[in-house]
């Protein structure tokens, strides 16, 4: 008995597009889903050393909900590669300035850490409300 094993050929994929409302939903979980359907994990072709994800459109993103004290707890840091140069910023203002941002944070921290994760962020588009000027942030 002959046992074969067929991986995806790029150019016969076919690409999803996933849109959800963020609206009212937590952070977290909402990230979780949005990772997997980068990812392709909902699909049967799954492999981990190709991009088999679909696009997702994500909707409404300044109106997401976070659990317990992390808007006033969470802290976000970055160097500057100066010496001293360690700074942070709260959940909170980072949200206020940028919503995408923070979102985006949150998926790119749940995908693999190789060179597909570039590849994976693409397919994230995170539509602002009509209160902000930028439509699409990629």
């Amino acid at each position: 008995m002959k046992i074969t094993s067929s991986t995806p050929k790029m150019k016969e994929l076919v690409r999803n597009k996933h849109k959800i409302d963020a609206e009212g939903q937590i952070l977290g979980r909402l990230a979780v889903k949005t990772a997997k359907i980068l990812m392709g994990k909902n699909k049967a072709i799954f492999t981990y050393n190709e991009n088999v994800g679909d696009q997702v459109i994500i909707s409404n993103i300044d109106k997401i909900r976070f659990t317990g004290n992390k808007l006033k707890d969470k802290k976000y840091y970055h160097h500057t590669d100066y010496p001293k140069g360690l700074r942070s910023e709260t959940l909170e203002s980072l949200f206020n300035r940028d919503p995408s941002k923070v979102f985006r944070k949150a998926v790119s921290g749940m995908l693999p850490k190789n060179r597909l994760r570039k590849l994976m962020l693409r397919n994230l588009i995170i539509m602002s409300s009509p209160k902000n000027t930028k439509e699409g942030n990629n």
